[in-house]
């Protein structure tokens, strides 16, 4: 069953940047602080102005209200009315606009001539904690970014939702030219659904808690490292400087690749990148706490990405037809997705999703793909 986002909503998020003073503004900003104190402001100020934004379309514009609440977003989409086309113009708008706050190219990655063995770093959400940067992580710091000059014409973004079971989307997602991945999710045995090809997958150092039992024994150790000879060349991205609390299970991980040689790219995200994604998509009226892998994801891929689908994008426990969707595909986990103490806001990212889906700049996926039996 193809899926529709067809009168989902009565007001869609405000996706295009409505107001070219205010993006130049908060970049300004960013450049000039890049902290949290340049986020709250932004926070401040958006939050200070009314809920009415302008949707800017093609040079149109018309007024669209902006609700923030997670609880009124609904997820019975209707059956689709319309073949989804590819907004060509829209996609190199939201390209030009996101480059006034970061460029994946450079951001996708810390470089080895920028940091050396001993360096301090301040966590990104935790600025009263600090890192040494390790001898191991200095060695596995790419020269150059594993992005540049990259360019491709299709890109698969694989979330990890359960509604990608029995979708029969993996083939269709191994099609295309350049594909994403979360957080080592599994793919051999769930191959039908998800598919095989991995370009780039990202790997939070809580996944070695959470699915490898935090290498407590040889046998674990083996399961991590087997995975990760699994990516054969891909681009492993650690957020490594992201919270305190994960530095030894990063260091477990570069330690691995070293030691075994290990055949992946391996790329760090700059100190910058997540305030700055955050800084676009709050000049943008999506009033995101802290963005989702996926977002972060999406965000870099209108970089290097000329059209960009999305699979495994579903924070919600029901799909359209009201039967259980698991958090994971591969997994038992459990997530309160609109629970006040998570530090993201998926619902709401998954409106904005959905609205650049009406408008042609991405592509959603959240039912069978075609072709599936």
């Amino acid at each position: 069953v193809r899926v529709s986002f067809e009168s989902w909503y009565t007001a869609s998020p405000v996706i295009l940047i409505t107001s070219l003073e205010s993006a130049n503004t908060l970049t300004e900003r960013l450049k000039n602080s890049g902290g949290r104190g340049t986020i709250r402001s932004a926070v401040n100020s958006l939050h200070s102005k009314s809920n009415r934004a302008e949707v800017v379309i093609n040079g149109s514009s018309s007024p669209a209200v902006v609700d923030r609440s997670n609880e009124s977003i609904k997820h019975n989409i209707q059956p689709a009315s319309s073949k989804w086309r590819h907004n060509q113009t829209l996609s190199l708008r939201i390209r030009k606009q996101i480059l006034k706050f970061l460029d994946a190219e450079k951001d996708i990655s810390v470089l080895k001539g920028t940091l050396k063995p001993g360096d301090i770093i301040h966590y990104i959400f935790d600025r009263d904690s600090t890192m040494n940067v390790s001898q191991n992580l200095y060695e596995l710091l790419p020269r150059t970014s594993p992005l540049k000059n990259k360019h491709f014409g299709t890109c698969a973004i694989v979330g990890n939702s359960g509604v990608l079971l029995n979708s029969g989307c993996g083939q269709e997602i191994d099609a295309h030219s350049f594909v994403i991945r979360c957080n080592l999710a599994p793919v051999q045995e769930y191959a039908r659904d998800v598919g095989l090809k991995t370009d780039l997958v990202t790997m939070n150092p809580s996944v070695i808690q959470r699915a490898f039992e935090d290498l407590v024994n040889a046998t674990w150790r083996e399961k991590l490292l087997q995975r990760l000879h699994s990516l054969n060349g891909s681009i492993l991205w650690i957020p490594a400087f992201m919270a305190r609390g994960g530095k030894e299970r990063v260091e477990w991980v570069n330690e691995l690749i070293l030691k075994h040689h290990v055949n992946v790219r391996t790329a760090y995200p700059s100190l910058r990148l997540l305030h700055a994604v955050r800084g676009y998509w709050l000049t943008n009226k999506v009033h995101i706490k802290r963005p989702t892998t996926g977002l972060l994801m999406y965000t870099l891929a209108t970089r290097f990405c000329n059209q960009i689908y999305l699979y495994g994008f579903w924070p919600f426990p029901l799909d359209q037809n009201q039967n259980p969707v698991k958090y994971h595909y591969y997994d038992s986990l459990k997530y309160g997705y609109t629970s006040q103490a998570s530090p993201h806001t998926m619902p709401l990212e998954f409106k904005a999703l959905k609205s650049l889906h009406e408008q042609g700049a991405l592509k959603l996926t959240v039912g069978q793909c075609d072709g599936a039996t």
